[in-house]
């Protein structure tokens, strides 16, 4: 079985690995572009976004911090306007709502992000593979030469030393592919959590004025009372 293996990856070759290496780095490009088109689409002036939303719900102006949220393009936005459309129903609606939104927003921000980490991960490991394939090859190469003429036996290092040569090709490709999607899948990974932690400082602008408007409810529930001492008297009174 060990004969027939390696019959295979010497006839396979170790070309068809620089190709898969290929197609994953033109792969890693593309999905790099388009989270690049996602992320840049974010930008807005987080600042000014607070302050208008702090205006808007002292004012208890719901309908223009919905507006204003509304024209914001970013995630963080998008958080706290779900939870502003449950702001009648308590702090604690609010909060779920811009929590299932948080990981909307996640999913659609982090989608095929794992595949760059994937190609990162496992990029020089297919070149190592491309690799060990050329050295098999190449010492099968000089084990065939030895039992040929002796010229052919003296080119046989020339041979094998380019065979060699040719393989390490491989994890060089591997790191040239890996390098560029591990840096950008950090990049991306930062942008990430930094758009997070942004949506859950938004959040809070909006809980603290929920939580500020809730009507008084302490002496609410004094509505029973025992009867005073006078009362009693003027009862035992008509009575009489």
């Amino acid at each position: 079985m060990i004969e027939q293996f390696k019959n295979l990856m010497v006839h396979a070759g170790a070309s068809w690995v620089i190709w898969l290496l290929i197609g994953l780095s033109v792969a890693s490009v593309a999905v790099m572009i388009d989270r690049l088109r996602v992320f840049s689409t974010q930008r807005d002036d987080l600042a000014g976004l607070v302050q208008d939303l702090h205006r808007l719900l002292a004012k208890g102006d719901i309908e223009g911090a919905k507006k204003r949220l509304s024209r914001s393009p970013n995630a963080e936005a998008a958080v706290v306007l779900a939870g502003l459309a449950q702001s009648a129903n308590g702090a604690g609606a609010v909060q779920e709502s811009m929590s299932a939104a948080m990981g909307l927003q996640r999913a659609r921000l982090e989608r095929r992000l794992l595949f760059l980490g994937t190609v990162g991960n496992n990029a020089p490991f297919i070149g190592l593979l491309g690799t060990v394939i050329g050295v098999v090859g190449a010492f099968d190469e000089l084990g065939q030469t030895g039992a040929a003429a002796a010229s052919a036996a003296q080119l046989a290092p020339e041979r094998v030393m380019g065979t060699i040569a040719e393989a390490l090709v491989a994890t060089a490709a591997g790191l040239l592919v890996a390098i560029p999607a591990v840096a950008v899948y950090n990049y991306f990974q930062g942008l990430l959590m930094s758009t997070l932690a942004n949506a859950e400082t938004l959040g809070h602008v909006l809980l603290s004025h929920v939580e500020g408007s809730r009507p008084a409810l302490a002496g609410t529930n004094a509505t029973l009372r025992d009867p005073k001492p006078s009362d009693a008297l003027v009862i035992a009174k008509e009575g009489a």
